[in-house]
């Protein structure tokens, strides 16, 4: 058996024991993160790396040592390319800031954008008119995050949140139906806008391009959305990533009136 003076933990310290707490901590945070996604397997292999780099200057060997020292100082390059979507997911979910960071983005002048209840109202019957009638629709709801490179994808519409409107830009005959329409501030801001897909390949086959879109979109911001299923005549909101089927008017009031609630405060 290997003796432990070899491994260097013979002596250990409180600091010894809150750095392998704090490393270990980490792993799982990230193995969590990349949990489904492509990029697991080479988190594995990354780890396995370092394991192996570890051991073997436990062991004092110095050959080993020097060869995943070189192979471990080259890849941390490569990592940055092939993590780059995972990196700036997770960027953008800290930049987003709990509620641990709600100082911050006063300070910055990031306010929360809020949906009035009539705004609400307008949402959910245009919504619902739309579900019956199997029309596809992609509604993007704002919060802090701006999201202007997406704005600037589509054209630009200024307008009241209106059932009426939002059901004819969605009609199938309309120049602006296909792409999303974002609200923010109240008002519909743009409409035909370009929303990213996610590369999560974990979704159900039922949903198609506008759940990607949807999912992708929250993912990378803090916005909420609803997805109106042309096929199925099914709406979904969607949030941090995460879709959850709407059963009805109440329902998706339910998740929209937090919203409505933050225009009051």
């Amino acid at each position: 058996m290997i003796p432990l003076q070899l491994l260097g933990f013979l002596h250990m310290s409180i600091m010894d024991v809150l750095d392998i707490v704090v490393v270990a901590v980490i792993i799982y945070i990230v193995f969590r993160w990349l949990r489904g996604s492509s990029a697991m397997n080479i988190l594995i292999a990354i780890v396995a790396l370092f394991v192996i780099r570890f051991a073997a200057a436990a062991l004092s060997m110095k050959l080993l040592s020097a060869l995943m020292d070189a192979v471990i100082n080259v890849g941390a390059v490569a990592l940055i390319v092939i993590f780059q979507p995972e990196i700036r997911q997770f960027l953008g979910r800290v930049g987003r800031g709990g509620a641990g960071l709600s100082w911050w983005n006063r300070l910055l002048g990031r306010k929360e954008e809020g949906l009035s209840s009539k705004a609400v109202n307008e949402i959910i019957e245009a919504c619902s008119d739309m579900a019956e009638n199997r029309t596809g629709a992609l509604i993007v709801i704002l919060h802090r995050n701006a999201l202007q490179d997406v704005i600037d994808s589509g054209d630009r519409v200024d307008a009241d949140i209106n059932r009426r409107l939002i059901e004819n830009i969605f009609f199938k005959n309309s120049p602006l139906h296909d792409g999303a329409v974002i609200l923010g501030g109240g008002r519909i801001i743009a409409a035909r806008c370009t929303l990213p897909i996610t590369e999560r390949k974990d979704l159900p086959a039922k949903f198609g391009m506008r759940h990607k879109s949807a999912v992708g979109i929250s993912e990378r911001s803090d916005a909420d959305v609803i997805v109106v299923s042309e096929q199925r005549g099914t709406i979904s909101f969607v949030s941090d990533g995460r879709i959850y089927p709407v059963s009805g008017r109440n329902d998706l009031r339910l998740k929209l009136e937090p919203e409505a609630q933050k225009t009051k405060e």
